[in-house]
């Protein structure tokens, strides 16, 4: 997902270059090889020379959980990896143990957790069956995600689970405001 507003770090997010790659570019390479397909979630014309294939939030303006929906309502897939583009630290191998835990899975969204407890539900697998129930949060104008998720099926992932994908605690750094990029860089 590529389309937030940046308002706390004061520029596109997704535009910006490390190791000489845009940060959307260096998700969608990370991801490529573990799924059928990769799409931006965001504005066609601002992305359209990233090379890959962008699609508009579902509701414009209306936060991460429009970009969801917009993913969702897109997918053919029964399963979807779901991640914003601000998380470097992101890796092929997280993304593989993300689509090995699909498996069979009878829940409807596996949602990591990092090491202080915190669940990432920007960076997570869901299921396509979650498409009636996103639009049905975002007509009933709730913007928050994990409110959104009220009430799922929710396969949360531990740290411990996590073991050798996270040795340092940084897989899910998020690149916030200015000075978590200069951290990155």
């Amino acid at each position: 997902m590529v389309g937030g507003k940046s308002s706390r770090f004061g520029r596109d997010k997704a535009l910006l270059e490390l190791d000489g790659v845009p940060l959307a570019v260096r998700i969608a390479e990370r991801m490529r090889p573990v799924v059928e397909s990769v799409t931006l979630v965001g504005s066609p014309e601002k992305y359209q020379d990233l090379g890959l294939r962008v699609i508009p939030d579902a509701v414009a303006d209306f936060g991460p959980l429009g970009g969801m929906l917009a993913a969702l309502e897109d997918s053919t897939s029964e399963w979807n990896l779901l991640t914003a583009c601000d998380m470097p630290e992101l890796t092929t191998e997280f993304f593989s143990f993300l689509v090995e835990r699909t498996a069979g899975c009878p829940d409807d969204v596996i949602l990591p957790y990092d090491s202080d407890g915190r669940p990432n539900p920007l960076c997570a697998a869901y299921g396509s069956a979650l498409r009636e129930v996103l639009r049905r949060q975002v007509e009933a104008d709730v913007h928050k995600v994990m409110h959104a998720l009220d009430g799922l099926r929710i396969a949360r992932l531990d740290p411990g689970e996590l073991g050798l994908l996270d040795q340092q605690g940084r897989l899910f750094t998020n690149l916030n405001r200015p000075e978590d990029w200069e951290g990155a860089r």
